[in-house]
C-alpha cells in the first residue's frame, strides 16, 4: 500500500470515527492539487510572480483591498469568485476584468474576509493551487499578520499548505525566522517543501543586459548559506516582470518596441538609458514600461533590433525563456510536484494531531506512517543532513543529499544521471550506489547515525531497482 493510500485509510478511519469536519476537510485534501503558496515581504512582487507561472494577468499587482486577503487560484469550469468569511459564512463575488486582472468587489471591509477564492481554467493550476498572501513585516501589522497565521506551524497545528515559494531580494535573519516558523516541528523536518526565489531579479543587476547573470550569482550564494539552505535548498533567479510580459505579450506592445529598435543605434541608447527617458515617449511607452519593466523593455529592444526575433509570438518565447520563469516550473516540477504524495501525507497526518488528543489510537497510526513510510525516513535524514547533524565524510555528503531526493524524486535525479539515460544505465547506477552505501551500513566502524542513513540510501536504490524491473 502506497503512503498516500495508508494515509486516505487513517482519514478515513477517523472522519467515520469522529465526524469532524477539520478531518473531513483534511481527507478530501488529499485527493486535491497540491497547495502551494507564494510568501514574501511586502512589494517583493508576489501576485506578478503568481501571474507569470499560471501564464495569465489574474491577480492585481497594485496595493487594492483584495491584496490585504489570502486569495487561492484553482482550476474550475468558469471564472468565479467565493469570498470565505471569518464567520463561517461563504458568498460569490461580483467581479470584473481590467487590464487582464481580477478586480474583486469585497463587499465589506478586508478584516472581515478570511480568504477569497478564484477559480478559472487552466491546465496549470490542475496541478497546484497557488495561494497569494499579503505580505510579510507589512506596514498594517493586521496584514502581516494573516500571512503568518495562514502559513505557520506552531506546535501541532497543520498549516493550510502543503509548500511555499518565498520570494527574497536581500536576505534577513526575518526571512530565515519565517521558513522556520513554516516547517515548524513535526517530527520529519520536512527541508523540501520550500523553494527560494530572488525575486525582481533584473533590478538586482541594475535593469542592465546581463542583470539576468549577476542575479544567477547571488542566488547560487544564497543558495549556499548554511542558515538558508537548511529550510530552502533551491534558490532560483526570476523577472516576474519579464515573465508574466511573456505570456500575456500584445501585438501593439511588440510594435512599439519595433519602431524603436529601428533607431539608429545611438538614438537606441540614449533612449534606453533611464526609465524616465523611455517613458517621455508616450502613453504606450508608459503602458509598456509598467509591463516589462526597465530590463524587459532593454531586452526587447535589443532582441529586435538584433534580428534575433521577429514578430510578437518570438519576442513572448524570448522574453519567456530569460525571465527565469521556465527554470522556476521545472523545479516546482521536481522539487514540490514530484513529492507531492509524502507533501500532502503530512499535511494530512498534522490535521491528525491537531484535532485528536495526545494518546488516541488515531494519533498512534499516524505516528506508526510517519515512522515507518520510507518517504518521511528520507525526509528526516534529508534535514539531518543538511542541518550539519549526520555524520557524513564530504565525499559522501552530495551523493546522500542527492539519494535521498534533495535534488528531485525521479531515479535519474537521485543518481546524478541525464535526462535521458535509458533504463539499463539507471540499473546498473542504482546497483553500484545500493552495494556502496550497504557496505558502509555494515561497516563495524560506521557511527549509529551514519549506519541508519546508509541503510535508508540502500532502501531507496532498491525502491529505484523494483520500478525500474516492474516497468521491464
Amino acid at each position: 500500500m502506497s503512503l498516500l493510500d495508508e494515509t486516505r485509510a487513517l482519514l478515513d478511519r477517523a472522519v467515520a470515527e469522529t465526524r469532524d469536519a477539520r478531518l473531513a476537510r483534511a481527507r478530501g485534501r488529499l485527493d486535491e492539487p497540491l497547495r502551494v503558496a507564494i510568501a514574501g515581504k511586502l512589494k517583493a512582487g508576489k501576485s506578478t510572480l503568481l501571474n507569470a507561472l499560471i501564464g495569465e494577468e489574474l491577480a492585481p499587482t497594485d496595493a487594492g483591498e483584495c491584496t490585504r486577503v489570502v486569495t487561492w487560484y484553482a482550476d474550475g469550469p468558469g471564472y468565479t469568485v467565493t469570498s470565505y468569511l471569518k464567520d463561517g459564512n461563504a458568498e460569490a463575488r461580483p467581479f470584473t476584468r481590467r487590464d487582464g486582472a481580477v478586480r474583486i468587489d469585497l463587499g465589506r471591509p478586508a478584516d472581515q474576509v478570511e480568504r477569497l477564492e478564484v477559480r478559472v481554467p487552466s491546465a496549470r493550476l490542475r496541478r497546484h493551487t497557488l495561494i497569494d498572501t499579503p505580505g510579510i513585516e507589512s506596514l498594517s501589522a493586521d496584514v502581516s499578520a494573516r500571512t503568518t497565521a495562514f502559513l505557520e506551524a506552531e506546535g501541532e497545528r497543520a498549516t493550510r499548505t502543503d509548500a511555499v515559494i518565498y520570494l527574497l531580494r536581500h536576505l534577513h535573519g526575518g526571512d530565515v525566522r519565517f521558513l522556520e516558523a513554516f516547517h515548524g516541528d513535526d517530527g520529519a523536518g520536512t527541508p523540501v517543501n520550500a523553494v527560494g526565489v530572488l525575486s525582481r531579479a533584473d533590478e538586482i543587476g541594475g535593469c542592465r543586459l546581463d542583470a539576468m547573470t549577476a542575479a544567477g550569482r547571488v542566488a547560487a550564494r544564497y543558495a549556499t548559506d548554511e542558515r538558508l539552505r537548511k529550510l530552502c535548498p533551491v534558490v532560483v533567479p526570476v523577472a516576474g516582470l519579464l515573465g508574466a510580459a511573456g505570456a500575456t505579450l500584445r501585438e501593439g506592445e511588440f510594435r512599439v518596441l519595433a519602431q524603436v529598435a529601428a533607431l539608429p543605434l545611438d538614438d537606441i541608447l540614449e533612449l534606453l538609458l533611464t526609465a524616465d527617458r523611455f517613458a517621455a515617449g508616450g502613453d504606450d511607452r508608459r503602458r509598456l514600461l509598467t509591463r516589462l519593466g526597465l530590463f524587459g523593455v532593454r531586452l526587447g529592444v535589443r532582441l529586435i533590433h538584433e534580428g534575433d526575433v521577429s514578430d510578437a509570438a518570438g519576442l513572448a518565447a524570448a522574453l519567456t525563456e530569460r525571465s527565469g520563469i521556465t527554470e522556476l516550473r521545472q523545479v516546482l516540477t521536481t522539487h514540490l510536484e514530484g513529492r507531492a504524495e509524502v507533501l500532502k501525507a503530512r499535511s494530512a497526518l498534522a490535521a491528525l494531531d491537531e484535532c485528536l488528543p495526545p494518546g488516541s489510537p488515531l494519533v498512534a497510526g499516524a505516528e506508526r506512517i510517519r515512522a515507518g513510510a520510507h518517504e518521511f525516513v528520507e525526509l528526516r535524514l534529508l534535514h539531518q543532513l543538511r542541518s550539519g547533524r549526520l555524520p557524513v565524510a564530504d565525499d559522501r555528503r552530495a551523493e546522500l543529499d542527492r539519494l535521498l531526493g534533495g535534488v528531485g524524486g525521479t531515479p535519474r535525479d537521485r543518481l546524478g544521471l541525464a535526462a535521458g539515460a535509458p533504463a539499463e544505465e539507471i540499473a546498473d547506477a542504482a546497483k553500484s550506489a545500493q552495494a556502496r552505501w550497504q557496505r558502509l551500513a555494515e561497516h563495524p566502524l560506521s557511527a549509529r547515525d551514519l549506519r541508519t542513513a546508509a541503510r535508508a540510501a540502500a532502501r531507496t536504490c532498491e525502491g529505484i531497482l523494483a520500478g525500474q524491473n516492474q516497468q521491464g
